[in-house]
């Protein structure tokens, strides 16, 4: 697809097509293109990001971790991206349940299996670099997690990062189950899980899959919201990049996640109404 780029970040529409992205997700709208001339680099894309949360109505609990493509990290000097979850699409689930939950029709959904870091502290306002180390100190709790990923927008993906970082990182909620015990002893290689769309098995991974790990997806994501004035709070959770890839699903498909040695999350999409943002 062929979106026309914005030639710099200076003039840029922030606000015309944060506002547009918002009005689509609330109404629960499909929209059939990127929503004004595309960001030519993550900068901008955050700031379109930070015009559509102070629109948003709910509050941040949480933010996700995604991969940049190979092939664009040159270009934009970067290999993950963030984005936010809110209080009304966080599901707190428990073995055995099917946790229903919204798809755009005519958009994009697609179900991720994710390793989810629950913080223990407040991170310094302030701070701006961070080490793994430092990094790892924050967190409290990891859990296994499914993030359905979605978006008005039926090719995000295809329009690429700067689309997917421009409409809160193409996140549509966070569902966090059994927290994995002693995980601080586990070598990222035997942390591993598969997902399963209708069922069949369509992707399988695990922790090691994005360079780094959890810790480096955390890592780089305190230091992305603190430079845009947003620290990391005690109590946020964090789901730290697609551990077994992205995976469609349409609405009246069942899906879950499956962590070895852990458990499950299934889920089972609907059709998105303006009731459910």
């Amino acid at each position: 697809m062929s979106v026309p780029a914005a030639d710099s970040a200076e003039g840029y529409p922030v606000a015309s097509v944060a506002e547009r992205f918002v009005r689509a997700r609330r109404a629960a709208s499909a929209l059939l293109e990127f929503p004004g001339p595309l960001p030519t680099d993550l900068a901008t894309a955050y700031r379109v990001q930070d015009a559509a949360l102070d629109l948003w109505p709910d509050e941040v609990v949480g933010w996700k971790v995604g991969r940049v493509p190979p092939e664009h990290e040159p270009r934009l000097r970067a290999n993950r991206i963030f984005g936010p979850i809110f209080a009304k699409a966080l599901w707190h689930v428990k073995p055995g349940e099917v946790t229903e939950f919204p798809v755009f029709v005519g958009g994009f959904a697609a179900v991720e299996a994710e390793y989810v870091l629950r913080l223990a502290h407040d991170a310094p306002a302030d701070k701006l670099a961070w080490t793994p180390e430092e990094a790892a100190a924050l967190i409290e709790t990891m859990h296994i997690g499914m993030e359905p990923a979605g978006s008005p927008l039926a090719s995000i993906n295809i329009v690429g990062p700067t689309a997917v970082v421009s409409d809160f990182g193409n996140n549509a909620g966070l569902m966090v189950g059994a927290p994995i015990e002693n995980w601080r002893a586990i070598p990222l290689e035997m942390l591993r899980c598969e997902t399963i769309i209708a069922g069949e098995r369509v992707g399988e991974g695990g922790a090691f899959v994005l360079p780094g790990g959890p810790i480096q997806s955390l890592r780089l994501l305190a230091e992305n919201v603190a430079a845009r004035g947003r620290p990391l709070r005690k109590g946020m959770y964090v789901c730290t990049g697609a551990a077994a890839g992205i995976h469609d699903i349409v609405a009246g498909q069942d899906g879950a996640v499956r962590f070895a040695g852990v458990g499950e999350i299934a889920c089972r999409a609907y059709p998105a109404t303006a009731a459910d943002t």
